[in-house]
């Protein structure tokens, strides 16, 4: 697998600084290049299959810019009931779905794609994490809808922000509802030997590395 140095090996396909975050706090390096893709031109289905087509698309509008790099796709949502909760469009539609949210588990559902356009490499997953709320009260709704951050959450709410108080359990991976499950990213990047653990603490791509200790080797030679 050839690369240019001039591009990035890592790309996260996401507006997301929740996602940027999570992936830097492990220890991975990378770029970021927002993707544009319309979410609305993907039609409604099981949601398992309509978080992983989302997050495939995103990641290939990227790959179609940087074929070299590795991009890393992603879409959440939130399901009761076998609805999809999705951003909220106003007030009140936040205000409806923490109404149906309280004192009962729903799913947090993330899809993930990872994709390498010029190996024709594309790998997809979704991971769910059942989540329980409290049972709310009025005036604890109306408080949270004024703090205004439900209106860019799918589901209307924020775990790792004010959100926190509406949680009363997690089964599963707490990253996942953030936004992005970690643990099984970079699981996957590990296996399919895109990444490795790096001596600095980080992870390292796998391939720049192997060139790095061909190369060390070589030199080690020439200098016998």
């Amino acid at each position: 697998m050839m690369h240019n140095e001039n591009t990035p090996y890592l790309i996260l396909a996401s507006r997301s600084p929740r996602r940027k975050s999570l992936l830097e706090q492990a220890g991975l390096s990378f770029a970021v290049v927002q993707s544009d893709f319309d979410e609305d031109s993907v039609p409604p289905c099981r949601p398992e299959r309509y978080v992983r087509t989302l997050a495939r698309a995103k990641a290939e509008a990227i790959a179609a810019l940087h074929p070299d790099a590795w991009i890393i796709g992603a879409d959440t949502i939130v399901c009761v009931d076998g609805v999809i909760l999705g951003k909220p469009r106003s007030r009140e539609d936040a205000r409806g779905m923490l109404r149906r949210l309280s004192g009962r588990t729903h799913q947090v559902i993330t899809g993930y794609a990872l994709v390498h356009r010029a190996s024709e490499n594309c790998i997809t997953d979704a991971v769910k994490t059942e989540v329980r709320f409290k049972p709310l009260k009025t005036e604890e709704i109306e408080w949270y809808l004024d703090t205004g951050e439900p209106f860019d959450k799918a589901g209307a709410y924020a775990i790792q922000g004010l959100g926190t108080f509406l949680v009363k359990a997690i089964e599963g991976s707490y990253t996942n509802v953030v936004g992005l499950p970690v643990c099984e990213i970079i699981d996957r990047l590990e296996r399919e030997g895109i990444i490795r653990p790096g001596s600095d603490g980080r992870w390292t791509p796998a391939m720049l590395s192997e060139t790095l200790h061909l190369a060390e080797n070589d030199k080690n030679r020439r200098r016998q």
